[in-house]
């Protein structure tokens, strides 16, 4: 679990321990679940007076310290799950910000709709999604969530619930798409929908020999609509990168009827729980370098050199990872880091640097997975920008570890690149302006609605970020 009760309980406000998803660190706070929206607004006017701040939180998914506030209060929306309407006409979906990615899926379905982009998990709640402005695997294709949001209801301190959409108030709106729920708290949003056309993909694998050759492979003409990398960072020598790339697009509904065995409830596949839990207390030491990288050889040979046209479920395609419930315990107690950075389209050789460091300074990275995006659109924080993204997971107790991070923020940063703030835990003030060069615009959409710094998290007074309290 990411949320240890302690003893103090009174109603709906609940003395807590929370964790990041990473669960390498933890605050204690006062946790409230409203019921209404006044009880939102009224919470954030009442805890400015206090000075202890506030913070919105959906399912704990956040690797870091962007959901977590410590001695202050933290609002629980994963009561607000309802969704409220579906207009097939339109194409619009309308729901409260606690409902998750997987709620919001399957209440399309029936209408034959589905969302446009989906992060790597299902679990995540929509104001998270929001939040965090979240990508996926077809970046490159359809941007964002920014791009599919129409407009939310945000509660502020300064101005309480609005509406706010790219027609009004646009500066709010996109502040908010990616502001780490600190421009206020998401009540609700209105989504645009699209076709869902299959719950399948059809899927093109191809498997390379070394960092030189994926490098090559991606960097090719994009046809297909999805398209990820799962790389080996632990292979020695000319196989450092070799990786599996993957490229899809949905399986033509045709194709899907004609084969009884791909006749699925799709709805059904969304909700159902994982087969497997990773038990609570296991032991991280099992996790080791050498075990990961033979499964890592495994996993290289046991693929096709070239295979196409794959039939995969869209659950298992769009989120491999939920397959095994509560995995970020494989970690131990120590918890693991995921560092997620972009370089811009053009800084390749930067990008090269980068994998040298990390194998120079022998990161035991289990998983890194390796992404191609499209142009950058939305707000002032918003993380994704023309260029290559890398996720990397590292068990967290590597000596030495941030010392190795933050080579790699100085060379990220300096090519005009950035880390992602939803999955970061250690980054340093001084260098977020030269990663988010439009801090100062978000600065001022924030002293707008929220002149007194009431909105706070661990993370906003870690990095100095929004002009909260250090």
């Amino acid at each position: 679990m990411s949320v240890t009760e302690l003893r103090s309980h009174a109603g709906d406000r609940t003395e807590r321990a929370l964790w990041g998803w990473g669960r390498t660190v933890h605050s204690h706070s006062t946790v409230t679940r409203p019921r209404e929206v006044e009880q939102i607004a009224q919470a954030l006017s009442a805890r400015a007076r206090g000075g202890v701040g506030v913070i919105a939180r959906g399912a704990g998914r956040s690797y870091g310290d962007a959901a977590l506030n410590g001695g202050g209060e933290v609002i629980d929306m994963t009561g607000w799950d309802r969704i409220l309407s579906i207009d097939p006409e339109r194409r619009l979906l309308t729901a409260q910000a606690g409902a998750t990615i997987a709620q919001l899926m399957a209440a399309a379905a029936p209408h034959g709709l589905t969302l446009p982009v989906v992060p790597g998990t299902r679990h995540v709640t929509l104001g998270g999604a929001i939040a965090s402005d979240i990508h996926g695997k077809n970046h490159h294709c359809d941007g964002g969530l920014a791009r599919h949001v129409v407009s939310l209801m945000l509660c502020t301190p300064a101005d309480g619930c609005v509406e706010v959409s790219p027609e009004v108030d646009r500066e709010l709106f996109y502040a908010t798409l990616g502001g780490m729920g600190l421009t206020g708290v998401v009540v609700e949003a209105t989504l645009a929908l699209e076709p869902l056309d299959s719950s399948w993909f059809a899927v093109d694998v191809d498997r390379t020999d070394g960092l030189e050759q994926t490098l090559a492979l991606m960097a090719g003409e994009e046809s297909h609509r999805y398209s990820v990398a799962w790389l080996d960072l632990l292979a020695e020598g000319s196989k450092l990168g070799r990786a599996v790339v993957t490229r899809a697009d949905r399986l033509p509904q045709e194709r899907v009827r004609s084969r009884p065995r791909m006749r699925r409830d799709h709805r059904a596949a969304l909700l159902r729980k994982p087969i497997l839990e990773v038990p609570r207390g296991f032991p991280g030491a099992l996790l080791q370098r050498s075990g990961v990288r033979a499964f890592n050889a495994v996993r290289w040979s046991a693929t096709p050199r070239s295979e196409r046209q794959r039939p995969m479920p869209l659950a298992p395609f769009l989120f491999p990872l939920d397959g095994l419930g509560e995995w970020n315990r494989l970690y131990g107690a120590a918890g693991l880091i995921q560092y997620q950075f972009v370089v811009p389209a053009g800084q390749e050789a930067t990008l090269v640097t980068c994998f040298e460091v990390m194998q120079r300074r022998a990161l035991p990275i289990y998983l890194a997975v390796f992404k191609r995006f499209g142009d950058a659109f939305g707000g002032p924080l918003s993380f994704p920008l023309a260029g290559w993204t890398l996720a990397v997971d590292l068990p967290a107790r590597v000596p030495a570890l941030d010392a190795a991070l933050s080579e790699l923020d100085e060379l990220v940063a300096g090519c005009g690149g950035r880390v992602y703030l939803t999955k970061d835990v250690r980054l340093r003030r001084e260098i977020l302006p030269a990663m988010y060069p439009q801090l100062g615009c978000f600065e001022e959409v924030r002293r707008r609605v929220d002149p007194e710094g009431m909105m706070r998290s661990d993370l906003a007074r870690r990095l100095g970020l929004c002009g909260a309290a250090a």
